[in-house]
């Protein structure tokens, strides 16, 4: 990764380089689907919690362009999908609520993982906020300044490509929080 001097960090270009996006079939317990690089062995939870803090509402979480940035992100992830010629995603509230409680828990406890030191998987994650699916994946970033930005990054990344255009996935929860950006997928 090249960066210029005084420039931010772009850690979607870290997380092309050291983990993929992630993705849950049907059956988890038959066909588990592994991070492509399975020498990042996150620290589990020594004792994660049952019922889980219930994130903050949505967009209120002093970032002033936060809710049009989602929204942008929705719009974008549209246009690639009709382009591909799949049915647009329906946002999701309550999934963007699960979504803002990743994001928040990225930038307060300092770490930029799929998995959660307070929540475990995203698939863990989604269920204990009450999440049925039957399919589901999650893209996360940071650094992006725009939703053009993180958008672009993620289309010429082909695991987040993938999620953004997989076809059984008809809902999307996103959350944008201090620079840290989280898509939620389910079908």
């Amino acid at each position: 990764m090249q960066q210029a001097p005084n420039e931010a960090p772009n850690w979607l270009d870290w997380l092309n380089d050291n983990q993929s996006p992630v993705q849950q079939p049907v059956n988890p317990s038959v066909n588990p689907q592994q991070p492509v690089n399975p020498s990042v062995n996150p620290q589990q939870p020594a004792n994660p919690s049952v019922n889980p803090q219930q994130p903050s509402n949505g967009s209120a979480n002093g970032n002033a362009n936060a809710s049009q940035f989602e929204q942008e992100v929705l719009n974008l992830v549209n246009q690639e999908r009709t382009k591909a010629g799949l049915n647009a995603l329906t946002m999701n509230t309550q999934l963007s609520k699960v979504a803002m409680a990743k994001a928040e828990d990225m930038h307060n406890n300092n770490y930029f993982d799929h998995q959660s030191p307070t929540y475990g998987s995203p698939f863990d994650m989604m269920k204990s906020f009450g999440i049925s699916y039957s399919s589901a994946g999650e893209n996360i970033a940071k650094g992006q300044r725009s939703p053009a930005e993180v958008m672009n990054q993620w289309m010429n990344s082909p695991g987040h490509r993938a999620n953004i255009l997989k076809n059984s996935f008809t809902e999307i929860g996103i959350a944008y929080y201090n620079g840290t950006w989280v898509q939620q997928f389910i079908g």
